[in-house]
């Protein structure tokens, strides 16, 4: 009888696997959109939070992003540098830094705004699937919170 033991060690057994590769294609494939805007897809995603809710605090706009301050402060910056978000002390709690968008930031929002049709063009799903993919990897991100 063949030993089970490492079955669960087999990259086709693992569900991680398949998210890290769709994950990496997928942003592959978002590049040359971003190129274009000269954002990477963190900053672009920053600037999705951004376009919605046009001041948030940098804890805020963390954790709808899945993302740590560390991470996050560098995308700021460079977001800040080209003048599409600014940084500023919260006056009522200046332990807090809020993130505003700034109307160079919202122009963008013009230019971007194409981007997912066309990646939705380039994904082999179905609406409904990618609605149910959608719901399923929130349940997974949520179950992991």
């Amino acid at each position: 009888m063949p030993n089970n033991k490492y079955e669960s060690l087999k990259l086709e057994n693992q569900l991680c696997f398949p998210l890290y590769a769709c994950s990496k294609e997928v942003i592959r494939r978002y590049k040359p959109y971003l190129d274009k805007l000269d954002l990477t897809y963190t900053q672009y995603i920053a600037m999705m939070v951004m376009w919605e809710k046009k001041e948030v605090t940098v804890k805020e706009l963390g954790k709808c992003l899945y993302l740590d301050s560390g991470t996050l402060t560098p995308v700021l910056k460079k977001l800040e540098e080209k003048n599409y978000v600014v940084r500023k002390r919260s006056k009522a709690d200046e332990r807090n830094l809020i993130v505003s968008i700034t109307q160079e930031g919202e122009d963008l929002k013009e230019q971007a705004v194409q981007i997912p049709a066309s990646l939705a063009a380039c994904v082999n799903v179905e609406p409904q699937e990618a609605q149910q993919l959608y719901q399923l990897l929130y349940k997974l991100l949520d179950g992991l919170s």
